[in-house]
């Protein structure tokens, strides 16, 4: 199995038990080795008092992205530190997309960065997170 193909697999094994990712409507559009980029459409019920999606739902879309990037290695990794700085606000309708990259990865502790746009380009969020690999793998058999 070439890279790609384990990326891919791992995560068509995490998408069939990801019901929150699911719930929300996100879409993968693409994963690689240590990247993954989804997307969610803003509904109402995602919309705050001051009428702009509430961050929570922007960072989940980052959060979500940022499972798929790092475990495309099929090495069972989570989360260990987050954070995210909102640049500006998210409205219904728009569509959000989450790209993530790997910056470092060694040993059990892995670096990554997601950028959050809307279908405009304009950016919206930069989320980093830190993983931290656990015993398991995602795959089974390979």
């Amino acid at each position: 199995m070439t890279p790609d193909q384990l990326a891919q697999a791992c995560a068509d094994a995490m998408w069939r038990e990801d019901q929150a990712s699911q719930h929300l409507g996100m879409q993968i559009e693409r994963v690689a080795p240590g990247e993954a980029t989804l997307a969610m459409t803003i509904g109402p019920q995602m919309v705050n008092g001051h009428k702009t999606c509430h961050g929570g739902y922007i960072f989940t879309l980052a959060d979500s992205a940022f499972a798929f990037a790092c475990n495309a290695y099929n090495q069972r990794c989570v989360a260990q530190h987050t954070s995210i700085t909102f640049i500006r606000p998210a409205r219904q309708g728009d569509r959000l997309t989450a790209t993530g990259r790997e910056v470092s990865r060694t040993g059990k502790s892995g670096i990554y960065d997601i950028s959050v746009t809307n279908q405009d380009g304009a950016l919206i969020a930069e989320f980093r997170g830190h993983s931290r690999a656990i015993p398991g793998t995602i795959l089974d058999d390979a």
